[in-house]
C-alpha cells in the first residue's frame, strides 16, 4: 500500500481517494475552545527534587490529573530540547526515505520489533486514516531501523531519557493512590516493561474535513508521553466535548493507559483521543507507549478492591494478549476495554 506521503505528494492531488473518507457522526461532540478547558500542568522538577512539602502536593495534582482529565502536561522534565528535536528530525528522515527501503520495514505481526506502514492496521480498517507510522520496541530490547544512519543513536538515548521521565511519574502516580512509591514498578515488572516509540506522519490533507489522522481511542498502556513539532492535531474528549491540546514548547503530553484504568481498578481511567487533520502542514507526533511486561498479568491492584464497596471492576489479562486484541483490530473508543471489564451484578 502506498504510503499518506506519497499519496499527499501526488502532482495536482485536490481530494482525497474515497476510502479515506469519514462519514463524521451528526451526533458528534463539539469542539471547545474554551480557556478553561486547558489540560493540567505538572512541574516535574518539584516532583524529583522539590521541597517535601512540594513533593507531596505536585502528587497530589498530579493523582488529580490523572482522576479528572486522564491527561497532563509535563515541564521542566529535564529531557534536553535539542534531544526532543534531533529524534523529531530523525522521524522525519525515516518518512523521507523511499518507498522500497521503507517496506524494508515493513512488518507482518503486531508484535513484530519494528513495523510500519499506514492507517492503523489496513488489513481491517473500514476506512483508511490520513497517517504514517514507525514502531519500534525499544525495552526491553532496545531495536532501530538502520535507516537513516543516525536514527539508532539519537533513538537509544531518547529513549532511555523518556523511559526515566516515565517511571519517575509512575513513582508519583503509585503515590498517589496510595500504594506506595514502587508499588507499580515492583507489581507490572516494570524492569522488564515494554516500551514502544511510536512515530506518526500526518502530511497536509486536501479536504481535511473529510480525513481522519487517527480515530477516537485510548492507549493500552500504562502512560504514554506525547511530543509533537509545534502542529496542533491532538483532541481529548473530556466532559462530553472535545479539547484541543495546543502544547507547550519542550513540554510532553502524557496521558493515563488502559493499563492504568485496569490497575487503579478505574479510579484512573484512560480517556478517549483523536487526531485530526490539516490542509497547509505535516504534523509529525512521536509516542511512547510505556507499559507492564509482555508476560505480566494486569488485574486491579488487590489494595484497591474491597468486595462489598469496590469490587474489582476488571478481570485480569496478560499484557501481550490484550496488546494483540487491540493492534489486531479496528480501532474504536475504548471497546477493548470492555473484554475485560466486569459488568455490575
Amino acid at each position: 500500500m502506498i504510503s499518506i506521503k506519497a499519496l499527499a505528494e501526488s502532482p495536482g492531488l485536490t481530494s482525497i481517494p474515497p476510502a479515506y473518507a469519514f462519514t463524521h457522526n451528526p451526533n458528534d461532540q463539539p469542539v471547545s475552545d474554551d480557556p478553561e478547558d486547558s489540560i493540567p500542568i505538572v512541574d516535574f522538577s518539584l516532583l524529583t527534587s522539590g521541597t517535601p512539602d512540594q513533593r507531596s502536593r505536585t502528587i497530589h495534582h498530579l493523582g488529580k490529573a490523572c482522576q479528572d482529565w486522564g491527561f497532563f502536561m509535563v515541564i521542566n522534565h529535564g529531557v534536553p530540547e535539542s534531544l526532543t528535536k534531533a529524534m523529531t528530525e530523525a522521524c522525519g528522515e525515516f518518512f523521507n526515505l523511499t518507498e522500497e527501503e521503507k517496506r524494508e520495514f515493513g512488518g507482518k505481526h503486531v508484535l513484530d520489533s519494528i513495523r510500519c506502514g499506514t492507517s492503523f492496521n489496513a488489513s481491517v480498517d473500514e476506512v483508511l486514516f490520513w497517517r504514517d507510522f514507525l514502531k519500534v520496541f525499544v525495552h526491553p530490547q532496545f531495536h532501530s531501523p538502520t535507516k537513516p544512519a543516525a536514527f539508532r543513536e539519537i533513538s537509544l538515548e531518547y529513549s532511555k531519557r523518556t523511559r526515566e521521565l516515565a517511571r519517575e511519574l509512575l513513582k508519583g502516580i503509585s503515590t498517589s493512590l496510595g500504594l506506595g512509591e514502587c508499588y507499580i514498578e515492583k507489581a507490572l515488572n516494570l524492569e522488564s516493561g515494554l516500551q514502544i516509540v511510536a512515530a506518526n506522519l500526518y502530511p497536509p490533507c486536501p479536504e481535511p474535513e473529510l480525513a481522519m489522522g487517527m480515530p477516537p481511542h485510548s492507549d493500552h498502556g500504562l502512560l504514554t508521553l506525547l511530543v509533537q513539532n509545534g502542529i496542533s492535531g491532538l483532541q481529548v474528549q473530556h466532559q462530553s466535548k472535545w479539547v484541543n491540546v495546543n502544547s507547550i514548547p519542550n513540554a510532553f503530553v502524557v496521558n493515563v493507559g488502559d493499563h492504568m484504568e485496569i490497575m487503579s481498578n478505574g479510579k484512573y481511567r484512560s480517556v478517549v483521543h483523536r487526531a485530526f487533520v490539516n490542509e497547509k502542514a505535516t504534523r509529525i507526533s512521536i509516542a511512547t507507549v510505556y507499559g507492564p511486561s509482555l508476560d505480566t498479568v494486569v488485574g486491579p491492584a488487590p489494595e484497591l478492591v474491597h468486595r462489598e464497596t469496590n469490587p474489582p471492576a476488571y478481570t485480569e489479562m496478560k499484557y501481550k494478549e490484550y496488546l494483540q486484541l487491540q493492534q489486531s483490530n479496528q480501532l474504536d473508543g475504548k471497546s477493548c476495554l470492555d473484554h475485560v471489564r466486569i459488568s455490575p451484578a
